[in-house]
Order: structure tokens, then C-alpha cells, then sequence
């Protein structure tokens, strides 16, 4: 009873929001990216961009099991506060294991066969009666389009591939099915794969990512790997496979396996998984589609600390400095969508999803997208040559820039030196941005040449964590951020 109250609550607020958010004094909240085109990748095929050019920087949220666990009520929740969090992207899987039902009961498949989706004809999406389990991923779809917000789909989860569930040929007519149910929705981007890795039973991933590349030429592709891999590993080269995407997972530095190959380990220095896919041949834009999550153990280990907000900011900004076009945060209980009637789960993680929405770290990704939207998008590059006394793993520093600006990001708020003369411009205005609140305070006019120290403002610890704007003075760039 208490928790369908909540969910009434929530759901008034987020339909008052909606409202408020298209009114007249608001009519730019009512306008839908896919307005400025259709998704397509940058001519420097580093960043993904609109048919019209404007940039697109992906924010995501891994609501893995949105279309099973959450109704109509909690999905307009859900997809409410995040796109108020400045989300654009949800990841989101169709079925995640099989047998499949959603939250009203109803099954993906006949006969458990993921070659025969389940629908029944003449179905009344709007009767709760008639509402088969594809009409309800249709009503997602449909709702998160009226938001604004992108649905990266994954056909399957990859335990339901190694599993055997699928052939080539039920691969072939599942993806044919797919391709003609939601070609024409603009706000489809497709994902491959799913926590696996790209060597099981490859000809399955071939299959589902050929035939659906074949069959619609209207939304871009990608797969999602297993921990600490990366999709650019087995299908770089492949037609279908549009960007890159890594799961650089959940593990600290000290919890690798000890069979682990230490000319492959990363710990958690997300941004080295950029650089590889960068190194590549030809280039095709890269991110990090799994980091480690807030409010979930670290190392997937039961008892263990929780990843916090801090984490998350870390994992973010280190990839999308080292070159990533956006990134996708995560969360340990909105991932399960868990409710107060879920069963214990493999990781241990507690709370409710309708509270976990909330958490601090997923509210303070927009500050990230509106930072690098803030500035020239395009021409920004990985460059850690201003930095002069580099150290490793927390107390790294990384600089990404443009032709007239350089953004560094330290996660420690250590005091760091650097090379000047880097950009544009013989004075160069400087600001430190704050990660937590997507505030900026100006430090004054330098000019640009020899070297400077920088001290970010509070004491020396992980989490006090800053970004260090230089612009060049004379290009007049709006306040970071905004």
C-alpha cells in the first residue's frame, strides 16, 4: 500500500512536470533532438552528430529492465526524472532472459522461441486488458520519444545467446521482426550483445546485427561486451557495428583475478579503453557503455563498499576527456528496477528504484554534457601535454582540448602544473568548474605562455574533484557549463 501510494505521488509530479516543461514559456523543452535529423556519425568519425550537424552528446542511463519490471505509471516515472537530469539515452534490453513476461504478467514469446514474439492482433494498447508485451515495450518507446529521450535497445540479453536459445535462422527472423516494428521510430538506437563477450557463438551477434543493419538504415548500431572488454576486440571492422562501445566494469585496482593478463589490465582507468579504440583502424567513436555503478559492491562482491557519486563522476569525466562522445552512467538498484517485492538479487544491492532515481551521482551527470556542449565540440582531442607532473590511478590528471580551449579534470583537487600555449590566443581566461553543483568561478586573465601552477580550491582527497577551464580571451565563450 505505501508503495503504490509513493508511486501515485511520483506520478503526479512527473505529469505536472511534463506540463510545466511544454508550456509556452517552455517551448524548447517540447522540441525532440531527432528534429535536427537523424543520428549519424561525425565526419571525423569520432563523435556522433544530427543529419543537420548539431552535436549529440549521449548521456546515458542503464535501465536494463525497463520494459519487464516497471508498468506504465512507473515508466512515466522513470523516464520523467531522467530526462529532467538531462538524460538522452536509455539502455535498455527487450528480453532479458527467456521465458520473458513484464510486469503485467504478459510473455515476450510463444512457446519460450525467440523467433515468434507474442502479439495478439487488435490489442487496445490503451486497455490494460488488451496489452500484450510488445504493445508495452511500444508504449516505452513511445513515452521516452515524447520526452525527448532515445532507447538503445538490445534484441537479447547474452546469457539467452550462450544459453542456445537462438539459431542463425531464429537470429535472422527475430532481428527481420524487430527492424520492421521499430524502423520508423526515431528514437531507436540498437546494441548488440549484452555483458558478453564477442567470441560466443559470434555467428549469432553476425546474424542479429547483419540482418538488422540490412533491414533499417535509419539508427545506428553498436554491442555491448563483458567487463573490462571492449566491442572494437572482435567487430571493429564489421558494417554493422557503427561506434564502439567498452564496459570498463566494476572492479578496483586491487581486485583483479590472479589469472589476469597484466599487459591487458586497466583497473579502473576507464580512459585507456579510449585510447585503444582510437588506435584503430579506420576510427570509429568509442564510450564507455558500462563503468562501475553507483550504489552497487565494489567488485560485484556482496558486503564490499558501494561505488558513490564520486566514483561515477571519476569514471565519467576520464572517459569523455579521453575522447568518448558521451557516457552512460549506471546504477546498482536502478538496473534491477528492484521494488519492495523483489527477490534478493546476485549482487546484494538494497533499496528501490523509484528512490535510487535520486541519488546524488545520477543527478550530477548533466553538468558533464552541458560542459562539453558548452564549448566547440568537434575539434576537441585528448592531449595530456599541458600536464607537467603527472602521477598515476587517482591522482591522474587529464587534459582534453579544443583549438581555442583546454578542459583538465582532477579527481583529487591536487595541485598540478601546466604548460602553457597549448590553444589559441594570447591571454587566456581561466575557471575552475565544479563537478558536484555544474558551477564555475573565473580565476582571472593569464597570459598564455610558460608554465602556471593550479591548486583546486578545498583540501587534497578523492572526490574533491575539479575542472580547470582555460579559454582563449578573446574567443568569448559562454560561462562553462551553460
Amino acid at each position: 500500500m505505501i508503495y503504490l501510494l509513493k508511486i501515485r505521488l511520483l506520478l503526479m509530479l512527473s505529469i505536472f512536470s511534463v506540463t510545466i516543461g511544454c508550456s509556452t514559456l517552455h517551448t524548447k523543452q517540447c522540441q525532440k533532438p531527432w528534429d535536427n535529423g537523424r543520428l549519424v556519425v561525425s565526419e571525423n568519425n569520432r563523435f556522433l552528430q544530427h543529419e543537420n550537424g548539431k552535436p549529440f552528446f549521449w548521456l546515458g542511463d542503464t535501465g536494463w529492465l525497463l520494459f519487464g519490471k516497471l508498468d506504465r505509471d512507473e515508466v512515466q516515472i522513470y523516464l520523467e526524472n531522467r530526462r529532467r537530469k538531462g538524460f538522452n539515452v536509455i539502455q535498455a534490453v527487450a528480453i532479458w532472459s527467456i521465458p520473458q513476461l513484464n510486469a503485467y504478467g504478459d510473455s515476450a514469446l510463444l512457446e519460450d522461441d525467440p523467433s515468434k514474439p507474442l502479439t495478439t492482433p487488435g490489442n487496445n494498447p490503451d486497455n490494460e486488458s488488451e496489452y500484450d508485451y510488445w504493445d508495452h515495450v511500444d508504449f516505452v518507446v513511445q513515452t521516452a520519444a515524447q520526452k525527448g529521450i532515445y532507447i538503445a535497445m538490445l534484441p537479447t540479453w547474452g546469457s539467452s545467446v550462450k544459453s542456445g536459445r537462438f539459431t542463425i535462422e531464429k537470429a535472422q527472423t527475430y532481428a527481420k521482426w524487430l527492424s520492421e516494428r521499430y524502423k520508423d521510430k526515431p528514437n531507436i538506437i540498437w546494441i548488440m550483445g549484452g555483458d558478453t563477450t564477442g567470441d560466443l557463438r559470434t555467428e549469432i551477434w553476425q546474424a542479429l546485427g547483419t540482418t538488422l543493419h540490412e533491414e533499417d538504415k535509419n539508427h545506428l548500431m553498436t554491442f555491448h561486451p563483458f567487463g573490462r572488454t571492449q566491442s572494437s576486440t572482435w567487430f571493429h571492422n564489421e558494417d554493422w557495428l557503427d561506434f564502439n562501445m567498452f564496459q570498463s566494469g566494476h572492479q578496483r585496482y586491487d581486485q583483479r583475478r590472479p589469472d589476469t593478463d597484466m599487459s591487458k589490465w586497466k583497473g579502473e582507468d576507464n580512459w585507456k579503453y579510449v585510447l585503444e579504440d582510437y588506435a584503430k583502424k579506420p576510427p570509429k567513436p568509442t564510450i564507455d557503455g558500462e563503468p562501475s555503478y553507483e550504489n552497487i559492491p565494489q567488485g560485484l562482491i556482496p558486503k564490499q563498499p558501494l561505488w558513490e557519486a564520486q566514483d561515477a563522476r571519476r569514471y565519467a569525466y576520464w572517459a569523455v576527456f579521453a575522447g568518448a562522445f558521451g557516457h552512460t552512467y549506471g546504477n546498482g538498484v536502478i538496473m534491477y528496477m528492484r521494488k519492495p517485492d523483489s527477490r534478493p538479487n546476485t549482487f546484494g544491492v538494497r533499496g528501490y528504484w523509484y528512490d535510487a532515481i535520486n541519488d546524488p551521482g545520477g543527478g550530477q551527470m548533466q553538468h558533464l554534457k552541458k560542459l562539453m556542449l558548452s564549448r566547440p565540440f568537434y575539434e576537441r582531442v585528448y592531449d595530456p601535454s599541458p600536464i607537467i607532473d603527472n602521477n598515476e590511478r587517482y591522482d591522474y590528471v587529464i587534459a582534453t582540448r579544443g583549438k581555442s580551449y583546454a578542459l583538465i579534470y582532477t579527481y583529487t583537487g591536487r595541485e598540478f602544473e601546466v604548460s602553457l600555449g597549448k590553444i589559441t590566443g594570447e591571454k587566456i581566461n581561466a575557471f575552475w568548474f565544479n563537478p558536484r553543483e555544474g558551477s564555475s568561478k573565473f580565476l582571472g586573465k593569464f597570459d598564455n605562455k610558460g608554465t602556471k601552477t593550479f591548486d583546486a580550491p578545498g583540501e587534497k582527497v578523492d572526490g574533491n574533484d575539479w575542472v580547470l577551464i582555460l579559454d582563449d580571451a578573446s574567443k568569448k565563450f559562454p560561462i562553462p557549463g551553460n
